[in-house]
């Protein structure tokens, strides 16, 4: 069976990860910066490690090869959330250039874990642009969608439109709200997450009327989540397979809906390592190869 970068749902083959001991590394690191990067509060040192154990097991028990980016000391605790940094394609990785401040070093240190297993490289993006991966998210083996965010700015959206395009690539963007400022995290895939070929998982209040209307139109179902379970990171969903999916416990109504759209769900306790830091499963995770 042939393999692909340039999906979000088919069966993952191999993923990076960064794990909470590698990002967090010490209490005293926590103490140190969990403040200047907006989490909503200090997450627990312990029951971090205990969350993302479970969290790994759950990866593992899809049988994906995990692959794992190193500790760095130039880079932070959001090192963590690994899709942030780079883009996988069939092309090679697109390195990004991070739009929040606190996280510029992280494409280098991934780069520079690219580099050691001779994974190919497509480009980077470059200043003034910014592009950040939770921005963006495959609809198909040929659309990639891309949020205009306060992290992924129109600079960076052209010198992606300018990788792709020329490889038969449609680069769709959906421009999205100014919700909570700059200073909030809210990335395309806060409100989308794609869990099968023609289903994916949404917060439509939040999601623009022509890329909602463009869903439809490509005969998407669209899973609704609630207003209550949007902040518990409802809407971040990883799927390991199509409608196999992973979400951070606490999400009852979106499970629920999951479940009667045919899914199988397995979910982990992410207190800590997810709605803390406003990062779910998308966000832990840089998946690379999966089987069509």
């Amino acid at each position: 069976m042939s393999a692909t970068f340039h999906s979000e749902y088919l069966k993952l083959k191999s993923v990076y990860i960064k794990p909470a001991l590698d990002a967090f590394i010490s209490d005293e690191v926590l103490s140190e910066q969990w403040q200047a990067l907006n989490y909503l509060s200090k997450p627990d040192f312990g029951t971090s490690l205990s969350e993302y154990k479970d969290f790994e097991k759950a990866l593992q028990e899809k049988d994906a090869t995990l692959k794992y980016f190193p500790r760095n000391n130039k880079v932070t605790i959001d090192s963590m959330y690994c899709r942030d940094a780079s883009i996988a394609t069939d092309f090679g990785m697109i390195i990004c250039n991070m739009g929040k401040s606190g996280r510029i070093n992280e494409p280098d240190a991934q780069l520079q874990a690219y580099a050691d297993h001779s994974i190919s490289i497509l480009g980077k993006i470059e200043f003034p642009g910014t592009l950040e991966g939770g921005d963006v998210a495959w609809l198909d083996e040929k659309t990639l969608a891309v949020g205009h965010t306060y992290r992924s700015n129109e600079a960076g959206i052209l010198q992606l439109k300018r990788m792709l395009e020329p490889k038969g690539i449609e680069v769709i963007v959906a421009e999205l709200p100014h919700y909570r400022g700059s200073s909030d995290v809210f990335h395309l895939m806060s409100i989308l997450s794609p869990v099968d070929k023609n289903l994916a998982v949404v917060y439509s209040p939040l999601m623009p009327i022509v890329f909602r209307k463009e869903l439809l139109k490509r005969h998407f179902q669209l899973i609704e989540v609630d207003d209550d379970e949007f902040e518990s990171m409802g809407c971040n969903v990883l799927a390991i397979a199509p409608r196999d999916c992973i979400v951070v416990q606490g999400n009852p109504k979106t499970l629920k809906a999951l479940k009667n759209a045919g899914c199988n769900v397995t979910s982990y306790a992410g207190n800590n390592i997810s709605v803390l830091g406003g990062g779910g499963p998308t966000c832990l995770t840089r998946p690379m190869l999966r089987s069509r």
